[in-house]
Protein backbone atom coordinates (compact mmCIF):
# COMPACT_ATOMS: atom_id res chain seq x y z
CA UNK A 1 0.00 0.00 0.00
CA UNK A 2 2.68 2.03 0.65
CA UNK A 3 4.48 1.40 -2.27
CA UNK A 4 1.68 2.55 -4.14
CA UNK A 5 1.14 5.79 -2.68
CA UNK A 6 5.05 6.74 -3.29
CA UNK A 7 4.47 5.71 -6.80
CA UNK A 8 1.52 7.68 -6.89
CA UNK A 9 3.92 10.73 -6.18
CA UNK A 10 6.54 9.57 -8.59
CA UNK A 11 3.86 9.04 -11.20
CA UNK A 12 2.72 12.59 -11.05
CA UNK A 13 5.89 14.21 -10.65
CA UNK A 14 7.31 13.47 -14.00
CA UNK A 15 4.40 12.43 -15.76
CA UNK A 16 3.24 9.22 -17.73
CA UNK A 17 5.23 9.78 -20.79
CA UNK A 18 6.73 6.00 -21.66
CA UNK A 19 5.03 2.49 -21.26
CA UNK A 20 6.32 1.66 -17.93
CA UNK A 21 4.95 5.37 -16.17
CA UNK A 22 2.22 4.47 -18.26
CA UNK A 23 1.11 1.53 -16.30
CA UNK A 24 2.43 2.06 -13.14
CA UNK A 25 -0.28 5.22 -13.37
CA UNK A 26 -3.30 2.74 -15.10
CA UNK A 27 -2.11 0.31 -11.94
CA UNK A 28 -2.49 3.43 -9.47
CA UNK A 29 -5.82 4.62 -10.88
CA UNK A 30 -7.30 1.39 -10.55
CA UNK A 31 -5.70 1.05 -6.23
CA UNK A 32 -7.60 4.44 -6.12
CA UNK A 33 -10.40 3.34 -8.03
CA UNK A 34 -11.03 0.75 -5.15
CA UNK A 35 -12.49 1.58 -1.86
CA UNK A 36 -9.81 0.75 1.36
CA UNK A 37 -13.73 0.03 3.37
CA UNK A 38 -16.52 -2.04 1.91
CA UNK A 39 -20.02 -2.13 4.41
CA UNK A 40 -22.13 -4.61 2.48
CA UNK A 41 -25.53 -4.67 3.71
CA UNK A 42 -24.43 -5.35 7.41
CA UNK A 43 -27.17 -5.19 10.33
CA UNK A 44 -25.85 -4.77 14.10
CA UNK A 45 -26.93 -4.46 17.12
CA UNK A 46 -26.28 -5.09 20.50
CA UNK A 47 -29.13 -7.07 21.29
CA UNK A 48 -31.67 -8.66 19.76
CA UNK A 49 -34.43 -5.83 20.91
CA UNK A 50 -32.72 -3.04 19.06
CA UNK A 51 -31.23 -2.41 15.92
CA UNK A 52 -28.85 0.05 15.79
CA UNK A 53 -27.40 -0.57 11.75
CA UNK A 54 -30.20 -1.52 9.65
CA UNK A 55 -29.47 -3.45 6.20
CA UNK A 56 -26.57 -0.50 5.42
CA UNK A 57 -24.07 -0.52 2.60
CA UNK A 58 -21.17 1.91 2.06
CA UNK A 59 -18.08 2.33 0.68
CA UNK A 60 -14.74 4.50 1.89
CA UNK A 61 -13.14 5.83 -1.11
CA UNK A 62 -9.34 5.75 -0.35
CA UNK A 63 -7.04 8.50 0.41
CA UNK A 64 -10.19 11.13 1.13
CA UNK A 65 -11.62 12.40 4.21
CA UNK A 66 -15.58 10.89 4.68
CA UNK A 67 -17.13 12.68 7.89
CA UNK A 68 -20.22 10.32 9.52
CA UNK A 69 -22.93 12.50 10.93
CA UNK A 70 -25.95 11.83 12.95
CA UNK A 71 -27.44 12.70 16.10
CA UNK A 72 -26.51 10.35 19.45
CA UNK A 73 -27.38 6.88 19.22
CA UNK A 74 -27.38 6.87 15.41
CA UNK A 75 -24.83 3.78 15.06
CA UNK A 76 -21.86 6.33 14.09
CA UNK A 77 -19.48 5.17 16.67
CA UNK A 78 -20.70 1.27 16.01
CA UNK A 79 -19.52 1.48 12.60
CA UNK A 80 -16.16 2.10 13.46
CA UNK A 81 -16.26 -0.57 15.85
CA UNK A 82 -17.42 -2.67 13.09
CA UNK A 83 -14.72 -1.41 10.42
CA UNK A 84 -12.26 -1.83 13.81
CA UNK A 85 -13.24 -6.06 14.65
CA UNK A 86 -14.27 -4.76 18.37
CA UNK A 87 -17.93 -6.33 17.33
CA UNK A 88 -19.15 -8.51 14.36
CA UNK A 89 -22.29 -7.76 12.15
CA UNK A 90 -24.93 -9.89 12.83
CA UNK A 91 -25.32 -9.99 9.04
CA UNK A 92 -23.65 -8.21 6.11
CA UNK A 93 -19.91 -8.42 5.10
CA UNK A 94 -17.28 -5.74 6.70
CA UNK A 95 -14.01 -5.42 4.21
CA UNK A 96 -10.64 -3.75 4.76
CA UNK A 97 -8.67 -3.27 1.26
CA UNK A 98 -10.12 -6.19 -0.06
CA UNK A 99 -10.26 -8.68 3.16
CA UNK A 100 -12.60 -9.46 5.34
CA UNK A 101 -13.00 -8.01 8.80
CA UNK A 102 -13.45 -10.75 11.09
CA UNK A 103 -14.21 -10.24 14.82
CA UNK A 104 -13.28 -14.00 15.51
CA UNK A 105 -10.08 -14.55 13.69
CA UNK A 106 -7.65 -12.52 15.80
CA UNK A 107 -4.41 -13.67 14.18
CA UNK A 108 -5.50 -11.79 10.94
CA UNK A 109 -7.40 -8.91 13.15
CA UNK A 110 -4.18 -7.88 14.57
CA UNK A 111 -2.46 -7.67 11.40
CA UNK A 112 -4.93 -5.32 9.98
CA UNK A 113 -5.38 -3.07 12.91
CA UNK A 114 -1.84 -2.33 12.74
CA UNK A 115 -2.68 -0.50 9.42
CA UNK A 116 -5.24 1.45 11.10
CA UNK A 117 -5.47 4.41 13.73
CA UNK A 118 -8.05 5.05 16.24
CA UNK A 119 -8.99 8.31 17.96
CA UNK A 120 -11.30 7.83 20.23
CA UNK A 121 -13.69 9.62 21.93
CA UNK A 122 -12.33 10.23 25.17
CA UNK A 123 -8.54 9.92 24.59
CA UNK A 124 -8.37 6.76 26.15
CA UNK A 125 -4.75 8.39 27.27
CA UNK A 126 -2.63 6.33 29.93
CA UNK A 127 -2.96 8.62 32.51
CA UNK A 128 0.33 7.27 34.53
CA UNK A 129 2.62 7.69 31.37
CA UNK A 130 4.28 10.68 29.95
CA UNK A 131 3.12 12.51 27.10
CA UNK A 132 6.23 11.05 25.47
CA UNK A 133 5.58 7.33 26.36
CA UNK A 134 1.72 7.66 25.51
CA UNK A 135 2.91 8.78 21.74
CA UNK A 136 5.34 6.16 22.23
CA UNK A 137 3.43 3.13 22.94
CA UNK A 138 1.96 1.91 19.87
CA UNK A 139 5.90 1.82 18.29
CA UNK A 140 7.09 0.25 21.55
CA UNK A 141 4.74 -2.26 21.32
CA UNK A 142 4.34 -3.16 17.49
CA UNK A 143 7.18 -1.97 15.76
CA UNK A 144 10.44 -3.69 16.55
CA UNK A 145 12.11 -0.12 16.46
CA UNK A 146 15.51 1.24 18.65
CA UNK A 147 14.34 3.15 21.65
CA UNK A 148 16.40 6.17 19.49
CA UNK A 149 14.45 5.44 16.42
CA UNK A 150 11.09 5.85 18.48
CA UNK A 151 12.64 8.78 20.11
CA UNK A 152 13.05 10.81 16.69
CA UNK A 153 9.60 9.83 15.58
CA UNK A 154 7.86 10.52 18.63
CA UNK A 155 9.24 13.90 18.79
CA UNK A 156 8.07 14.04 14.70
CA UNK A 157 4.30 13.10 15.96
CA UNK A 158 4.01 15.61 18.35
CA UNK A 159 5.93 18.33 16.58
CA UNK A 160 2.84 17.89 13.78
CA UNK A 161 0.49 18.41 16.59
CA UNK A 162 2.50 21.51 18.09
CA UNK A 163 2.72 19.59 21.24
CA UNK A 164 7.02 18.68 21.13
CA UNK A 165 7.73 20.88 24.02
CA UNK A 166 5.33 19.17 26.77
CA UNK A 167 6.80 15.86 26.09
CA UNK A 168 7.73 15.11 29.30
CA UNK A 169 4.68 16.19 30.88
CA UNK A 170 2.17 13.70 32.40
CA UNK A 171 -1.37 13.70 31.41
CA UNK A 172 -3.01 15.45 34.34
CA UNK A 173 -0.54 18.38 33.63
CA UNK A 174 -2.14 18.83 30.09
CA UNK A 175 -5.27 20.61 28.98
CA UNK A 176 -8.42 18.65 26.90
CA UNK A 177 -7.42 20.28 23.85
CA UNK A 178 -3.94 18.98 24.75
CA UNK A 179 -4.67 15.81 25.55
CA UNK A 180 -7.08 15.24 22.44
CA UNK A 181 -3.86 16.38 20.38
CA UNK A 182 -2.07 13.86 22.56
CA UNK A 183 -3.84 11.18 20.78
CA UNK A 184 -3.86 11.82 17.49
CA UNK A 185 -0.02 11.66 17.47
CA UNK A 186 -0.67 7.98 19.11
CA UNK A 187 -3.20 7.21 16.81
CA UNK A 188 -0.54 8.08 13.69
CA UNK A 189 2.38 6.97 15.33
CA UNK A 190 2.20 3.94 13.40
CA UNK A 191 1.83 5.95 9.58
CA UNK A 192 -1.69 3.75 9.75
CA UNK A 193 -3.22 3.97 6.12
CA UNK A 194 -6.93 4.40 7.73
CA UNK A 195 -7.47 6.94 10.16
CA UNK A 196 -10.97 6.69 12.50
CA UNK A 197 -11.66 9.61 14.16
CA UNK A 198 -14.65 9.51 16.86
CA UNK A 199 -15.52 12.67 17.97
CA UNK A 200 -12.06 14.76 17.65
CA UNK A 201 -14.18 17.70 18.34
CA UNK A 202 -16.15 17.14 21.24
CA UNK A 203 -15.48 19.61 24.42
CA UNK A 204 -12.95 21.63 22.31
CA UNK A 205 -13.06 25.66 22.53
CA UNK A 206 -13.28 26.98 19.17
CA UNK A 207 -9.72 27.72 18.45
CA UNK A 208 -8.61 24.07 19.39
CA UNK A 209 -11.32 22.68 17.50
CA UNK A 210 -10.19 24.67 14.09
CA UNK A 211 -6.79 23.61 14.83
CA UNK A 212 -7.66 19.61 15.69
CA UNK A 213 -9.78 19.87 11.89
CA UNK A 214 -6.88 21.52 10.63
CA UNK A 215 -4.74 18.81 11.24
CA UNK A 216 -7.11 16.11 10.45
CA UNK A 217 -7.13 17.67 7.05
CA UNK A 218 -3.57 18.02 6.53
CA UNK A 219 -1.98 14.64 8.20
CA UNK A 220 -4.20 12.89 5.88
CA UNK A 221 -2.92 15.15 2.70
CA UNK A 222 0.64 14.32 3.38
CA UNK A 223 0.23 11.00 4.42
CA UNK A 224 -2.03 9.48 1.84
CA UNK A 225 -4.01 8.30 4.33
CA UNK A 226 -7.64 7.49 4.55
CA UNK A 227 -9.70 9.16 7.62
CA UNK A 228 -13.63 8.70 8.68
CA UNK A 229 -14.74 11.69 10.91
CA UNK A 230 -17.27 10.57 12.83
CA UNK A 231 -19.03 14.00 14.69
CA UNK A 232 -21.87 15.95 15.64
CA UNK A 233 -20.14 19.01 14.22
CA UNK A 234 -21.46 20.16 11.27
CA UNK A 235 -19.36 23.41 10.50
CA UNK A 236 -16.03 21.70 10.69
CA UNK A 237 -16.99 18.38 8.81
CA UNK A 238 -18.54 20.27 6.23
CA UNK A 239 -14.66 22.40 6.23
CA UNK A 240 -12.52 19.44 5.67
CA UNK A 241 -14.30 16.46 4.39
CA UNK A 242 -13.92 15.10 0.47
CA UNK A 243 -17.71 13.17 1.05
CA UNK A 244 -20.11 13.51 3.64
CA UNK A 245 -22.69 10.34 5.42
CA UNK A 246 -25.65 11.67 7.50
CA UNK A 247 -27.23 8.42 9.41
CA UNK A 248 -30.34 8.38 11.16
CA UNK A 249 -31.81 6.79 14.36
CA UNK A 250 -32.61 2.54 13.65
CA UNK A 251 -29.52 3.05 11.45
CA UNK A 252 -30.42 4.05 8.77
CA UNK A 253 -28.48 6.39 5.70
CA UNK A 254 -30.75 9.28 5.10
CA UNK A 255 -27.82 11.12 3.07
CA UNK A 256 -24.35 11.17 1.25
CA UNK A 257 -22.65 13.28 -1.12
CA UNK A 258 -19.88 16.35 -1.19
CA UNK A 259 -20.37 18.72 1.50
CA UNK A 260 -22.65 20.95 -1.43
CA UNK A 261 -24.79 18.15 -2.11
CA UNK A 262 -25.58 17.67 2.07
CA UNK A 263 -25.92 20.93 3.05
CA UNK A 264 -28.05 22.15 -0.05
CA UNK A 265 -30.49 18.79 0.43
CA UNK A 266 -34.04 19.72 0.42
CA UNK A 267 -34.71 16.64 2.39
CA UNK A 268 -36.59 17.38 5.32
CA UNK A 269 -34.27 15.53 7.61
CA UNK A 270 -31.26 16.29 6.16
CA UNK A 271 -32.20 19.94 6.29
CA UNK A 272 -32.88 19.85 9.56
CA UNK A 273 -30.10 18.36 10.88
CA UNK A 274 -27.00 20.60 8.44
CA UNK A 275 -29.08 23.11 9.65
CA UNK A 276 -29.95 22.76 13.42
CA UNK A 277 -33.54 23.54 13.11
CA UNK A 278 -35.60 22.64 16.03
CA UNK A 279 -38.82 21.92 14.38
CA UNK A 280 -39.08 18.87 12.09
CA UNK A 281 -39.21 14.96 11.57
CA UNK A 282 -36.30 14.46 14.26
CA UNK A 283 -38.07 14.71 17.47
CA UNK A 284 -37.11 16.31 20.77
CA UNK A 285 -38.74 13.94 23.01
CA UNK A 286 -37.95 10.19 23.54
CA UNK A 287 -41.16 7.59 22.25
CA UNK A 288 -43.48 7.43 25.21
CA UNK A 289 -47.08 7.02 26.38
CA UNK A 290 -49.20 10.06 26.50
CA UNK A 291 -48.80 13.23 29.64
CA UNK A 292 -52.10 12.03 30.39
CA UNK A 293 -51.87 8.13 30.55
CA UNK A 294 -48.21 9.29 32.65
CA UNK A 295 -50.44 11.67 35.24
CA UNK A 296 -53.47 9.98 35.34
CA UNK A 297 -55.31 12.37 33.75
CA UNK A 298 -58.76 11.70 31.55
CA UNK A 299 -62.04 11.14 31.70
CA UNK A 300 -61.81 8.53 34.62
CA UNK A 301 -59.86 10.56 36.69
Amino acid sequence: MRQSRGLATASRGRGCDNNTRRGHCRQTARLNAEPIIEIDHVTFGYDASRTILDDISLRFARGKVTSILGGSGCGKTTLLRLIGGMVAANRGRVGFDGELVNARDRSKLLLQRRRMGMLFQFGALFTDLTVFDNVAFPLREHSGLSESMIHDIVLMKLHAVGLRGAAELRISEVSGGMARRIALARAVALDPELIMYDEPFAGLDLISMGVAANLIRKLNDATGATSLVVSHDVAECMTISDHVILLAGGGRIVAQGNPDEVMGSSDPETRQFVHGEPDGPVKFHYPSRSLAEDFGVGAGA
